[in-house]
């Protein structure tokens, strides 16, 4: 026998035994299933509406944590200091946390007073009646040797209350004045994001709806009719060609006839706009005269929103929100994982999304500097919160005493700014971003974001990134509809869904065949612009705990490809509803734990081994095709 026919004997030989050892290894199946509840189109609103309340409220709780926790820090860090240095502790914590609108520093002793303001917003009048109560009564629970916090105060459109604290000797305190514009960004957020709202709207930016699957006009004039519709823009088109690239001339005849400017080339594939045809001419007038491989109208995607060490108990995190806020880690047994993995910076996770907050005090060190598809030449700034929102649920510093905890301690995150001010971006500027994040670096990519038409285009893209061993994973969408959403629903993906705090499917969830697993989406507590906090509810979240461990595990096995890091999330996920894989949890809620202990380090875990064994079979065909 030649040594080559013998290679091979020998790996169909372990790829049998293999998969003996695996079947006979497997978990028994899982228990009768729970019964899915999945509301009414008539009730969506108010479940929705529901969700959108209980992220005010959580955001609002754990923004006043927060607030008071850096009042604490400046006494402590005032303690002991003369007067003089007051102004510049005062104008470092104003700077960087803008929502801090007065602050006042009282020497009890000495009865001396500083009082610092930040810019206040127009129309504002700090002499409004009930800024002047609660400002007295926080002064005199100071003197009665108590903290105080106030309720929230309407002054014109926006909301404040006070907050007040002692050093621990009663000798010096501070009282600040917080505007909570946090609560009316939350709110706005999730009306889009939940889909409460038609989004985005039409008429602006030419923007035109279409039903996804017969691309006929359709009205959104509800949140709800979201479901159906797909946006794009109506004077726009993406072409790509049959025979490669057109020449400069013909690009310049091209520009001529639709009385347009030279495309935006991406690949194989070119971005069009008119200014006098609008999608249905242009579409008939390429095929017509250029006869492409496919065209395609221009979609718009909306939010869907160190050395190791080896401890040997569970590590519970001294971050200030995680014990009371951040029910998502310990569900999917996030503290238990890290006795296996706590990251590498060698893996980066790259969030394609709205931008994130550069300077947030809970991402420092932890992010890249990234790319932005929407303005060329301009950093990843997050104006919307969504992507800022995404990278702490993935990498917030963990044990720095700051806010929440992130999933990852050590993966470092890319930002790539695909999506605008509003939450929305083009085909071309995902696809962009995609791309992009391949060819710099990425191996995992997050796409919180979504839309129910099947571009070809951004499939393309996809295949550029899955080609690349990326692992891709993606929001499944908001609007508790069984249609399948893009680039979720694309086999090179991996499609999350959301669960509640009861391992239940999140009432907004979208669900389906395609489903592969579920991840925490209701009120998950993260990061946020102006260096804050809030709770968001969607898929959007679910999507980035998924993309923190595909992270762990090619952090604890560098060996493993795409497809075996998403066969081990699959494996290892607790089941939950109908055994097996079923069309609200796909094969359950990921198992941090689980799955790193299947991921093992250096090696190939048993479950994946036939796959393993297939991959160099295929790799010794192709070599002997080429030398035979």
């Amino acid at each position: 026998m030649s040594r080559n026919n013998a290679t091979i004997a020998g790996l169909v030989t372990a790829a049998l035994t293999a998969g003996l050892l695996t079947f006979a290894l497997r978990p028994p199946v899982a228990v009768a299933p729970r019964e899915t509840p999945v509301p009414a189109p008539s009730q969506e609103k108010t479940v929705k509406k529901a969700a959108l309340l209980q992220d005010v409220n959580a955001t609002d709780s754990l923004n006043r944590v927060d607030a008071s926790r850096h009042m604490q820090q400046l006494l402590a860090e005032l303690h002991g200091k003369p007067p003089e240095n007051v102004p510049a502790y005062a104008k470092e914590l104003q700077s960087s946390h803008g929502y801090i609108t007065m602050l006042l520093w009282m020497d009890l002793r000495t009865q001396e007073v500083k009082t610092f303001h930040s810019t206040y917003p127009k129309g504002f009048n700090p002499q409004h009646p009930q800024l002047q109560q609660y400002l007295k009564a926080a002064k005199r629970a100071i003197r009665g040797h108590q903290s105080y916090e106030s309720p929230s105060i309407v002054v014109g459109k926006e909301k404040y209350y006070f907050t007040a604290r002692r050093d621990q000797e009663g000798s010096t305190a501070v009282i600040a004045l917080i505007n909570q514009k946090v609560l009316g960004r939350v709110a706005d957020h999730q009306l889009k994001n939940l889909r409460l709202i038609p989004y985005p709207k039409e008429g602006s930016y030419r923007i035109e709806s279409v039903h996804a699957d017969t691309l006929q006009d359709i009205k959104v004039a509800t949140g709800h009719d979201n479901e159906n519709a797909s946006h794009y823009y109506e004077n726009e088109i993406i072409v790509r060609f049959s025979n490669g690239h057109p020449t400069k001339a013909q690009l310049q005849t091209i520009t001529a006839d639709i009385g347009g400017k030279p495309p935006r080339k991406l690949g194989y594939t070119y971005l069009f706009r008119s200014e006098k045809m609008n999608y249905s001419q242009l579409k008939t007038y390429f095929a017509y005269k250029w006869h492409p491989q496919y065209t395609e109208p221009h979609y718009i995607y909306l939010t869907n929103e160190t050395a190791f060490e080896n401890p040997a108990d569970v590590v519970t995190p001294n971050d200030l929100l995680f014990s009371a806020y951040q029910w998502n880690l310990p569900a999917i047994e996030t503290t238990q994982g890290w006795k296996l993995s706590r990251g590498s910076n060698e893996v980066i996770v790259a969030v394609v999304d709205t931008g994130v907050q550069a300077n947030h005090p809970d991402l420092k060190g932890q992010l890249l500097p990234g790319y932005n598809a929407i303005q060329s030449g301009s950093t990843p700034d997050d104006d919307v919160g969504h992507g800022t929102h995404v990278a702490g649920i993935i990498g917030a510093l963990v044990n720095n005493g700051e806010g929440v905890a992130g999933i990852s301690w050590y993966n470092k995150v890319l930002p790539v700014k695909a999506l605008d001010n509003s939450g929305a971006g083009t085909t071309y500027s995902v696809a962009e971003g995609i791309i992009w994040a391949a060819d710099n670096g990425a191996k995992v990519i997050n796409l919180s974001l979504g839309n129910y038409a099947d571009s070809q285009f951004l499939h393309d893209a996809i295949k550029y990134a899955y080609d690349r061993d990326i692992v891709i994973v993606s929001a499944a969408g908001n609007d508790n509809t069984e249609r399948p959403g893009y680039p979720a629903a694309y086999p090179e993906v991996l499609a999350v869904a959301a669960t509640n705090a009861s391992q239940q499917k999140a009432s907004f969830s979208n669900y389906g065949d395609y489903i592969d697993v579920t991840a925490p989406g209701e009120s998950i507590a993260s990061t946020y612009p102006d260096s804050q906090y809030a709770a968001l509810s969607g898929t959007s979240m679910a999507s980035p705990h998924v993309a923190a461990l595909a992270g762990l595990v090619r952090s604890l096995n560098p060996d493993l490809s795409n497809d075996e890091v998403v066969q081990l999330m699959r494996d290892n996920a607790v089941d939950l509803g109908t055994p097996g894989h079923d069309k609200y949890y796909g094969w359950g809620q990921i198992d941090i734990y689980k799955t790193l202990q299947a991921a093992g380090g250096g090696e190939i875990p048993l479950q994946l081994y036939p796959q393993h064994v297939r991959q160099q079979m295929n790799e010794l065909r192709l070599k002997l095709q080429r030398n035979p």
